[in-house]
């Protein structure tokens, strides 16, 4: 059955509205009868069936609601230097498709991306709606968030004060992930802050330390592109706490 993000819940129906009841109507071509699966953003997932068909809207009748565990226990953010490209609209796909609770696109001193105003906020608007497919497509019932674009000074803010922050560099030689994340909690967010095609500079890294209390660590003795680093790292936190393999 195909997936849609619900746009108004009632205690019996719930209607999809502008671009999912054009989606359902226009591309799918579905018809009353049809039946689907409608997730809110909260862990619940609705199997329903379609109803009404009208100019603004879709009115879908619930059939059955149930809360599958597709979403990972610990979660895991992204915050990623900005890439050119379709870079971040690669991680930001397969983060979603791995598991990712969100991710922050980061301005860092070497990205070659500069994103600021009314460009930065279509961006994100851009990639919330790649995350919102993805999640569609992987049957999560949570869509990652996607930030706004913000600076190192407002890391911080975004995420819980027990947030627990790691910084894969290259220029760390002995502090590997697994030993790590044997004295992080499972139960508290894990923020993985990600360089840009040029990696970071040494006082990022120390200012990460300083304010965030972020640790360095090596993802290995090979020299990983950006996209891979963040997708590698993701997936090893991930399988550490069991939630991939």
């Amino acid at each position: 059955m195909h997936r849609f993000k619900i746009s108004e819940l009632g205690s019996h129906v719930f209607w999809l509205k502008g671009p999912e009841r054009d989606h359902l109507v226009r591309v799918l071509r579905l018809a009353v009868g049809d039946r689907i699966i409608g997730f809110d953003n909260t862990g619940a997932e609705y199997k329903a069936v379609v109803n009404k068909i009208e100019d603004q809207s879709v009115t879908c009748g619930i059939l059955e609601q149930d809360y599958p565990e597709v979403e990972a226990v610990t979660r895991i953010y992204l915050a990623a230097g900005l890439s050119k490209g379709e870079k971040m609209e690669w991680v930001i796909q397969k983060g979603t498709e791995l598991g990712m609770a969100g991710l922050i696109p980061l301005r860092t001193k070497r990205a070659v991306m500069k994103l600021e105003g009314s460009k930065a906020a279509d961006r994100v608007e851009r990639w919330q709606k790649i995350s919102g497919e993805a999640a569609k497509q992987s049957h999560r019932v949570r869509e990652p968030q996607i930030f706004s674009v913000t600076d190192w000074q407002g890391l911080k803010a975004l995420l819980p004060l027990t947030t627990q922050w790691l910084i894969p560099y290259e220029n760390e030689k002995t502090r590997t992930l697994s030993s790590v994340l044997k004295d992080f909690s499972s139960q508290e967010p894990i923020a993985l802050i990600i360089g840009p095609e040029g990696g970071f500079e040494e006082g990022e890294v120390l200012w990460a330390q300083e304010h965030l209390k972020a640790q360095s660590i090596s993802l290995g003795p090979r020299i990983l592109r950006a996209e891979t680093a963040a997708l590698a790292s993701l997936a090893l936190v991930l399988g550490h706490y069991g939630d991939l393999g």
